[in-house]
């Protein structure tokens, strides 16, 4: 869904952002929200009529790097075979912690030239960088970066994003695109809305969150977003609407693990 991927970091951020990151990581503890293995989501991605491909999250296991706890995430976006013009496939792990934020990341961006990405993350100090071809030896970027705060990758944030529902602030993260470091900006409000969806009969209850970036990513997202997530502890996003280039585009909930998660019914 957002490719806030292929990255290096810039120099050491003032104390104001230092200080933002430390009250987020405060904020993960006090939400109370729940990552759970098994889970699997599905999103279709639509502009206007055409329906472009679909992006799949999931949380496969829990593993150790390091001797810490960490769930192995995944997520996988694939256009459409019979869309025109594009072809789009990709695949991202993240390795995160108790706290939401990574210690490993990996992408696999397939084309001609598939290409590889690595990133271990060294507690808030350093990001250790590599960028090559896939199963070849060939590498252009090959680079260790220090900072003095912990980052977000390109999946890891939309895990953090869902563990700060439930309460009504406003975030400023830092991530790391494209070869330098940028921000989402995060809006939560903890009003109640209901939301409808395709694949559910019924009104979803549902909190928004609203925000804007300044980078380009995947389909050409960028600028303003709004996402509407489930009104529990595992704040499944249900739908969103996001900016690009050409216009806006939409994502819904269209599959998930059923066994695992029920979309909770809007009582108002």
């Amino acid at each position: 869904m957002m490719r806030y991927f292929i990255f290096a970091i810039l120099l050491i951020l003032s104390y104001y952002t230092l200080a933002q990151t430390d009250e987020i990581y405060k904020n993960i503890h006090q939400n109370g929200n729940t990552l759970f293995v098994g889970e699997d989501l599905t999103y279709i991605v639509k502009y206007a009529f055409l329906n472009l491909g679909e992006v799949r999250f999931r949380v496969l296991e829990k593993a150790k790097i390091n001797n810490t706890s960490v769930y192995k995430t995944i997520a996988y976006i694939d256009s459409y075979p019979d869309l025109p013009f594009v072809s789009i496939h990709q695949i991202y792990e993240s390795y995160i912690d108790s706290t939401i934020f990574p210690l490993r990341f990996i992408a696999k961006i397939f084309g001609e030239d598939t290409v590889l990405v690595k990133y271990e993350f060294i507690g808030n100090s350093e990001v250790q960088m590599q960028k090559g071809k896939l199963n070849k030896t060939e590498l252009w970027f090959d680079s260790t970066a220090h900072t003095n705060h912990r980052m977000q990758d390109g999946l890891s944030i939309f895990y953090f994003t869902r563990m700060n529902f439930g309460k009504q602030q406003s975030l400023s993260v830092p991530c790391i695109v494209n070869e330098k470091e940028e921000k989402a900006e995060l809006n939560f409000n903890i009003d109640p809305q209901p939301v409808e969806i395709d694949s559910v009969d019924y009104a979803i209850d549902c909190l928004y969150l609203d925000g804007h970036t300044d980078f380009v990513s995947v389909y050409g997202l960028t600028g303003y977003f709004e996402g509407w997530f489930s009104n529990d502890e595992f704040a499944v996003p249900i739908r969103a609407k996001m900016n690009v280039i050409i216009g806006s585009i939409n994502l819904e909930l269209i599959k998930w693990n059923q066994k695992l998660w029920t979309p909770p019914i809007y009582k108002n």
